[in-house]
């Protein structure tokens, strides 16, 4: 890959990040996608003790950037899922079949406790092979 660029992603229409990351970082044909938090533009919460509702805010924030990047859920190799109660799994996974449709990613699912910002019950980063 002689002669790629690195290219940092601020995508409009998501909350401002937490700290010291972007939104996404393209290398080559791979995008690099930082954590999806459950928040929406205005940086407010959504979905208050309610983890489908974050999962569908966090995987349409994941959808903002991939749309930006000219990507699409049928692209995403690799999602890393946390959790702060593993067994919402299933709740969460009913949300990603609406979004990924027959694409399969590979995926780790891991417990944690707690994320970034109080009232998050999951948040979800990814990998994606852009298209040619």
């Amino acid at each position: 890959m002689s002669g790629t660029q690195r290219e940092e992603m601020r995508v409009p229409g998501l909350p401002a990040p937490l700290s010291h990351y972007t939104d996404a970082v393209r290398f080559g044909d791979l995008l690099f996608i930082s954590g999806a938090a459950p928040l929406d533009e205005d940086d407010r919460l959504v979905g208050e003790g309610d983890v489908v509702a974050q999962a569908h805010q966090v995987h349409a924030n994941i959808g903002k950037v991939l749309a930006h990047a000219g990507a699409s859920f049928a692209d995403v190799l690799k999602v890393t899922v946390f959790l702060i109660d593993v067994d919402d799994r299933a709740k969460v996974n009913s949300v990603r079949r609406e979004y990924f449709g027959s694409a399969f990613p590979a995926s780790t699912l891991v417990e944690v406790s707690a994320l970034a910002v109080p009232g998050m019950l999951v948040e979800i980063e990814a990998v994606v092979g852009l298209p040619g």
